[in-house]
C-alpha cells in the first residue's frame, strides 16, 4: 500500500483516533492482523490513563499509540514501519478515487481513470518494442535492447494481471 496507511491522515490513523475518542479499541482492530490484536489491545488500555495527565501527556501518548497501530497494520502486509507520514501528503491520483468509490459504491470514476493510465502505459511499452525491433541493425547490442523492451513489456502484463487477479488487500495476512 502507498503512505496512504502510514499518514497521520490515512484510515489506520483515523480509526486510532476514533477508538481513543469512543474509548474503544475495537474500532481500530479490524486495521490490524488477528496476531496483533494483543499488542493493540495492551497499548491502547496504557494510552487511556496517560491522557488523562494532561494535554501534553495526552498528545505524546496519542502519538505512540498512533505509530503502534501503525507498525502492527504494517507488520500483517509484511512490509516495514518507517514512521508515520505527515498529514496532506500528495497521495496520487488513484486513491481519492478509491475512497470516493468506496463512499459512492460506483467504480465508474476509478475504473476509467485506471483504464486511460493503461492504455497509455501498454501502448507506450509496446511502441518501443515495435521501434526497437524496427531499428535493429544485425548487432548484438540492437538485438539485446529489442529483447530487453520485449522482455520487459511481457513481464509488465505478467504483473498487471497478478495485480488484477490478486485478493482484496494484497499482502496483507491473518495470524
Amino acid at each position: 500500500m502507498p503512505p496512504h496507511c502510514d499518514s497521520l491522515s490515512g484510515p489506520v490513523v483515523t480509526a486510532a483516533k476514533e477508538a481513543l475518542a469512543a474509548r474503544d479499541v475495537d474500532v481500530v482492530l479490524p486495521y490490524v492482523h488477528a496476531g496483533g490484536e494483543d499488542e493493540v489491545r495492551r497499548a491502547f488500555s496504557r494510552v487511556l490513563p496517560m491522557r488523562a495527565l494532561g494535554p501534553e501527556a495526552a498528545d505524546l501518548a496519542d502519538q505512540w499509540f498512533y505509530e503502534t497501530v501503525v507498525r502492527v497494520h504494517r507488520a500483517g502486509e509484511h512490509a516495514p514501519f518507517t514512521g508515520l507520514k505527515p498529514a496532506g501528503e500528495d497521495e496520487g491520483p488513484v486513491l481519492p478515487l478509491a475512497e470516493k468509490a468506496v463512499e459512492t459504491g460506483s467504480a465508474e470514476e476509478v475504473h476509467a481513470f485506471l483504464d486511460a493510465e493503461l492504455r497509455q502505459a501498454l501502448q507506450h511499452r509496446l511502441g518501443e518494442v515495435v521501434r526497437l525491433a524496427r531499428e535493429r541493425d544485425g548487432t548484438v547490442a540492437s538485438a539485446r535492447a529489442h529483447v530487453a523492451a520485449m522482455l520487459g513489456f511481457e513481464v509488465y502484463c505478467h504483473h498487471l494481471h497478478r495485480a488484477l487477479v490478486s485478493g482484496a488487500h494484497a499482502g496483507h495476512q491473518e495470524g
